[in-house]
């Protein structure tokens, strides 16, 4: 089972499920509009952070009907100008306000005179949230807008979640369309390529980024389609906790084993044609469905998760990555120093390792479950050692797989750690997003040194090139291997002075992920 406990952690950490940005008062100036051919929209310009706003822009059509368990559509044209000024329905989720017509974006600008001349560049920031939850409104564009002195666009977008967005099985590829929320995002990405410029965005500049099942959603995106997405819909991509959980065929076992699960719960077993029951169900019933299968999984892992369809996802990500075939040309990852801990029950109720690992991964056998238990009985006791279990292999080793492919491609790679105490997952975040929710390290040098970081890169592909050179107190970043270092963020043990600098990942740690590359036909990775 999921327990409440976790529930509620992931809502304050992994969803960002936080008090969230409003949209500030509008001025007394005429609203910008953007016209880009299929429909015109109106911003909100917010004095205060001299930024305009553009919430809620839909970019497909509602994904409903006949619609549900299939691709995006691009949306039907629209008449007259729309107002972009609130924010969009999150996709389902188990709230009371989430709606399956939740296929939206947010476009956040410098100034208040949208200039169609393609100028900035342009962040997509994908949300986390275990592919189960999380929407556009936890992050509030203007932040990173802020932290990069007004120098880029952000995008903020939306996509189908649980099983309305990873439905997975033979029924589902016959009749439907496989990876539902990744296209979602696909789209989006089209659409930015296709639009960013009528706002002032360079499509040649973008950058795309995201935090735990929004990092997992980058890495999908960096291996999609071997390598091979044309036209090119980014340049580089950031992740900030790259989460790889089992990606399987999807028609192993497991994903057709939850897709019978589904179909059983929402008496579809005696209709002729299981998916078309599914289509012409009420929402409210697949919403119901999808919290008791997530309730109901192992600890700590996510039921309705992307799968390898032969199409979009061609392969294991590991393999795409070992072989070369990514889509962007930089890379920038960060990871939590105690990624694993919130997935793993702390209440004192602790397996051995084997056991865990057999849990973790169900395609091991004793020999490979032994093998873990080996690999991590230095590390303290059995409940520190599955945290690092957890830890690295859903996270931290993705996160060098996929700075491994950049660096063999010649392109350049950064690594980022962030240490400050407690540092678990999802504790950077509101660096990025001061609106989202309170940051447990008051000290504005090292805010702007860590958020800063990232824009430079977001601008330029190189974080060395500070948006503030005489302010930002972070030494130079090495690119990835020299020596494998990376930039550990964090305070001072005594005061509360910053404490930045790169240091070399521990090779214990490597040696660790090399054995996750090695059995990565049996993880699923």
């Amino acid at each position: 089972m999921l327990p409440k406990l976790l529930f509620s952690v992931l809502s304050c950490i992994l969803l960002g499920s936080l008090p969230t940005a409003s949209p500030k008062s509008r001025s007394s100036t005429q609203e910008p509009t953007v016209n880009i051919g299929s429909a015109q929209f109106q911003g909100v310009f917010d004095p205060s952070t001299n930024v305009t706003n553009f919430l809620g822009i839909r970019y497909a059509s509602p994904p409903i009907g006949e619609l549900r368990f299939r691709a995006p559509q691009p949306p039907a044209p629209t008449d007259g100008v729309q107002q972009a000024d609130s924010e969009p329905p999150e996709c389902v989720q188990g709230l009371v306000t989430d709606s399956e017509d939740c296929l939206f974006l947010n476009v956040h600008v410098p100034g208040n005179r949208i200039s169609a001349k393609p100028t900035f560049p342009t962040v997509v920031w994908i949300h986390g949230g275990g592919y189960v939850a999380g929407n556009a409104s936890q992050f509030h564009g203007s932040d990173l807008l802020q932290e990069a002195n007004n120098e880029v666009i952000a995008v903020v977008i939306q996509y189908r979640l649980g099983l309305f967005g990873f439905l997975a099985g033979k029924d589902v590829q016959e009749n439907g369309d496989l990876n539902a929320g990744l296209l979602d995002q696909h789209l989006a990405l089209k659409w930015v390529n296709q639009h960013v410029s009528k706002f002032g965005g360079d499509p040649e500049k973008v950058t795309i980024w995201g935090e735990s099942a929004g990092a997992g959603s980058v890495l999908q995106h960096v291996v999609a389609q071997d390598g091979q997405t044309s036209p090119p819909l980014f340049r580089s991509a950031i992740t900030s906790s790259t989460f790889l959980p089992s990606q399987y065929p999807f028609d192993d076992s497991i994903p057709e084993g939850l897709f019978a699960e589904v179909v059983s719960q929402s008496n579809c077993s005696s209709a002729s044609d299981a998916l078309a029951c599914l289509r012409a169900a009420d929402v409210s019933v697949l919403r119901t469905v999808n919290a008791n299968i997530q309730g109901a999984v192992f600890f700590g892992t996510f039921a309705f998760v992307p799968v390898i369809d032969g199409s979009f996802i061609r392969q294991r990500p590991t393999v795409a990555l070992r072989e070369g075939k990514i889509n962007g040309h930089a890379f920038l990852a960060v990871t939590n120093m105690h990624e694993g801990n919130i997935f793993v029950d702390q209440t004192g109720v602790v397996m051995d390792t084997s056991t865990y690992a057999g849990q973790l991964f169900p395609k091991f056998g004793p020999e490979q479950n032994n093998e873990v238990a080996k690999q991590y009985a230095g590390l303290g006791t059995t409940l520190n050692q599955i945290n690092n279990i957890m830890g690295d292999s859903i996270f931290k080793c993705p996160s060098f797989f996929m700075l491994s492919a950049f660096h063999e491609h010649g392109f350049n790679a950064f690594k980022g750690e962030f240490a400050i105490p407690p540092a678990l997952h999802g504790m950077d975040v509101n660096y990025y997003f001061p609106n989202s929710g309170p940051i447990s390290f008051q000290n504005p040098r090292f805010s702007a040194a860590f958020s800063q970081s990232f824009l430079s890169f977001v601008i330029s592909q190189d974080p060395n090139d500070k948006l503030a050179p005489s302010e930002d107190i972070t030494p130079p970043w090495l690119m990835f291997p020299i020596t494998e270092t990376e930039m550990v963020f964090n305070k001072t043990a005594i005061g509360n002075g910053t404490d930045i600098h790169p240091v070399r990942v521990n090779n214990e740690l490597l040696e660790r992920c090399s054995f996750w590359e090695s059995v990565g036909a049996l993880t699923n990775q």
